[in-house]
Formats: structure tokens, C-alpha cells, sequence
């Protein structure tokens, strides 16, 4: 029996509620490979498999966790025409204090106050017209984008305690080293066969062959992945994705300038996804991993201790069939190396898997309460990936072990597999449902000066 709505007529079922069952359906009479949902060859997994004991380092318990977590939303603005599409992103950063949290472990009641004291938060928000709409009359879509990161650059800051950098200083700190940020960034004309890797200075310069305005952002190359169809969603998660890696620059280097022999070395930053960029910004891959390198070169000990925490993927979903038939067992780390990559991504050509886009290593962990993470961890020197099979050998990351401490440590129930600080930044990124769809329809009709022009177009009385 339907139920009955508040206006007397019957509760009906979506026209397209029927959709998934559908194509799940028709799917099910299909026959395709799917790497993840069969284990072969079991007895060469285990030759892989390492345990956390053969990890124990000399390297003291991380005290704190700083997680970077990022979320973007594109919505629809403009009543009547659903091709105006404006975007949002942000990038929040939890700071958690693992003393006080452990603190609670004896308690049979959690104190909601000392969690609340143990977690601090900051976050940084962007937002742009992403399709439909431009920055001005006169330019296409692509110039749009450029205009638009280069003034979201330049306005927006990082604010933490002592740290007060736009994300534009941020990007040519990562271009250059810890305590140096480079002068220039080497940017391709967006011209057609124009110059390549032309170097550009913070306040942009023009192109001396075709006479177009350079910013420093276009070293990013977002612009290149839009179009004036579609949504653009892809191109505001690559920016998105390019602003939490300069959120973790701007606090590890914070770090290292400020507290270089106390906190640094106590703390494990982790990132949201694995340590990687993708599409037309990854060269940052390499800057990335040169800039934490020059910094690990710099810090006492074996820090800084950086990683990424997948929570979705081929591997995550590997590695779940890997504890669901207990290959893996509370305490095991599966050392990712050619053989691996080449069962879970079918790939012909996994020894140059990830060259181009990772700056660290997956491997895969079940902790020793049972979940199961795939962390991907930044090597002191030389490159994870490349050509020759990278470095897949564990002792090659001297911070592993203390990185599975934490992840031990930090257990959440609030998602599959999931560790509190990830879950706290998260918290603090993700963008509310409900109201808050009508909180950013609102801020994009403004930004878009949509209501005015609505009223003095007399579209509107």
C-alpha cells in the first residue's frame, strides 16, 4: 500500500527507480574480467606478505596525526537554464593530538570535551563558474578557468597559527625547496603551437611570440581539461586535489621552519587519497616529491612522515579480497611489486606503473583490529615508480613502521576502514546536503550577479 502525502494523493515510486536493477541485470549476462573478484595463485601472494613485527623500528611513537582531506559540489544556478553550472571546492586540515585521544582508551565513556580538545581544524574554500557562465563578457571558457585560478590564487590563504601564505606563494614555494620558493614556474603558452615552458614570475608576463597574458596558475594546465560542454566536474577535482597538496606544503613547512626537532619528527601528515596528481597538473608529481625529499634531507631522523590513505579503487577492493579469504591477517603488509600490479590492474606494462603520477608506494595493510588500508608512502630518495619497477622493497621507507603504528592506533567506526584523523578532516571538507544546496545556489547567484540581471532583465518581477 503507498502511503499517503500531506497533499491527499499516493506516495509514487521514482520513474527511474527501476534503472540499477536494470543495468545490474544486464550486466550479470555479460562476461568480462574483473581482477579484484577472483584470487589466483594464492602461495606467490604469500611470498609477498610481510609481517608488522619484521617493522619495529627504533623510531619513537608519532604523537599527533595532521590529515588533508578535499571535497568539491557543482551545482545548477540559474532557474530555467540548467547549463549555468557554478563550482565549489574545498580543503580542510585536522590537526589530532594522539596523546590525548589514547587518553580515553581507559575510560568507559568517551569525554566528548577531550576529543573535541584533542582535534583542530582549518579550511580553505574556492569557488568559480565551472560552464554556462564566465568570468566576463569576451572570453571562452577555457580563458575563463585561467582567470579565474589565478585570482582564487592570489586572494586565498592558508590561515593556521603562524601560517599566512596565499596559494599562490604555496606554489612557487613547491616549485622551489623548503625555505626558498622558486622566482619563476615554467608554463606552456595556452596558444596553439605556441612556446613551451616559458618561465613566468608571480605577477604573470605576456607570451613574446603570440602576445597573450601568461599567469604563473597555467603551469597547472586545468584549463586544458575543460570545454564549453558538460559539467567540468573533472577539472574542479584536479583543482581541488592541486589545492590539498599545497595545503599539506604550507603545514609541513611550517613545520619544518618552526618546530624542526620537536613536532616535525612527532608527526604523520596524511592525505586523502593516495600520494599522486593526476591529468594535466601531474607534473607537480615530480616537484612533490623533490620538495618532501629536500625537506626529509633537512629534518632530523627519518621524517618527515608523510602518507596517503586510499579508501576506494581497484586496490582497496583487492586488498578486501585479500582479508575476506584471510590471505592477509591482522598485522600483514603486502608488498605491492610488479607481480602484484599486474594482477590487480591488468596492465602490460606494470614495471612503469605509476611513474608518471605517484610520489609514493602502495602497499597494503590490515591493521590489527582487522581493517584494511592501502597507505602509499613517500621514499627518502629515488623515485617509487619508474621504469625499472621503482622501489618496492619496504625497507626502503624508513617511516613505514611508524606510519602503521598510527594506523593502528587510530581506528574509526564512523566509515569502512577507516582512521580518525582521515574521518576528522573529512568532516570538516565535505559539503552538507539539504540546506546546504541552497546556501551555495545562493552564494554562486550572487558571485554570478544572476539576481540582477534577472531583475533588470525583467525576467523577474
Amino acid at each position: 500500500m503507498p502511503y499517503e502525502t500531506v497533499a491527499g494523493t499516493h506516495e509514487l515510486a521514482s520513474r527511474l527507480g527501476h534503472s540499477t536493477a536494470a543495468v545490474r541485470a544486464i550486466a550479470d549476462q555479460r562476461t568480462f574480467h574483473v581482477p579484484a573478484e577472483t584470487l589466483h595463485d594464492v602461495e606467490e601472494i604469500r611470498k609477498r606478505i610481510r609481517h608488522r613485527a619484521d617493522f619495529n623500528s627504533s623510531v619513537s611513537r608519532l604523537s599527533s596525526a595532521l590529515a588533508v582531506d578535499g571535497s568539491y559540489v557543482v551545482e545548477r544556478v540559474r532557474d530555467g537554464l540548467p547549463s549555468v553550472l557554478y563550482g565549489f571546492a574545498q580543503a580542510a586540515a585536522a590537526y589530532l593530538n594522539l596523546s590525548i585521544l589514547e587518553t580515553q582508551e581507559a575510560e568507559r565513556f568517551v569525554d566528548p570535551y577531550e576529543i573535541e580538545r584533542a582535534i583542530n581544524t582549518a579550511l580553505v574554500t574556492l569557488d568559480l563558474p565551472v560552464a554556462g557562465a564566465y568570468t566576463r563578457e569576451g572570453v571562452d571558457i577555457a580563458t575563463s578557468w585561467r582567470e579565474a585560478i589565478d585570482q582564487l590564487f592570489r586572494t586565498k590563504k592558508i590561515e593556521v597559527n603562524r601560517l599566512n601564505q596565499t596559494l599562490l606563494e604555496l606554489l612557487f614555494l613547491l616549485h622551489g625547496k623548503p625555505g626558498g620558493p622558486a622566482s619563476t614556474v615554467p608554463v606552456n603558452c595556452p596558444t596553439e603551437d605556441c612556446s613551451k615552458d616559458l618561465p613566468v614570475p608571480p605577477a604573470g608576463v605576456r607570451c613574446g611570440a603570440c602576445n597573450i597574458w601568461l599567469f604563473p596558475t597555467d603551469v597547472l594546465r586545468i584549463h586544458e581539461e575543460v570545454s564549453e560542454e558538460g559539467s567540468n566536474q573533472t577539472a574542479l577535482g584536479r583543482l581541488m586535489s592541486v589545492v590539498e597538496l599545497l595545503v599539506l606544503v604550507g603545514l609541513a613547512t611550517l613545520l619544518w621552519e618552526q618546530s624542526r626537532n620537536d613536532l616535525l619528527p612527532a608527526t604523520l601528515f596524511i592525505v586523502d587519497g593516495p600520494l599522486a596528481v593526476y591529468g594535466p597538473p601531474a607534473k607537480l608529481r615530480g616537484r612533490a616529491l623533490d620538495y618532501f625529499q629536500a625537506m626529509a634531507a633537512t629534518t632530523p631522523g627519518v621524517g618527515p612522515f608523510v602518507c596517503g590513505i586510499e579508501k576506494s579503487g581497484t586496490m582497496v577492493d583487492y586488498a578486501r579480497q585479500l582479508a575476506r579469504h584471510d590471505v592477509l591477517a591482522p598485522g600483514d603488509l603486502l608488498v605491492c611489486d610488479e607481480h602484484i600490479i599486474a594482477r590487480v590492474t591488468n596492465a602490460t606494462n606494470a614495471r612503469a606503473y605509476g611513474k608518471e603520477t605517484y610520489w609514493g608506494r602502495k602497499f597494503v595493510y590490515r591493521a590489527l583490529d582487522g581493517r584494511v588500508v592501502v597507505p602509499t608512502v613517500m621514499p627518502p630518495s629515488g623515485a617509487p615508480y619508474d621504469v625499472n619497477g621503482g622501489q618496492p622493497d619496504p625497507s626502503d621507507y624508513p617511516t613505514l613502521a611508524a606510519i602503521l603504528d598510527v594506523v593502528d592506533r587510530t581506528g574509526s567506526s564512523m566509515y569502512v576502514d577507516g582512521i580518525i584523523p582521515v574521518a576528522a578532516a573529512h568532516g570538516k571538507a565535505a559539503f552538507p546536503i539539504g540546506v546546504g544546496t541552497d546556501v551555495l545556489r545562493l552564494v554562486a547567484t550572487t558571485r554570478l550577479g544572476l539576481n540582477q540581471t534577472a531583475h533588470n532583465s525583467g525576467l523577474v518581477p
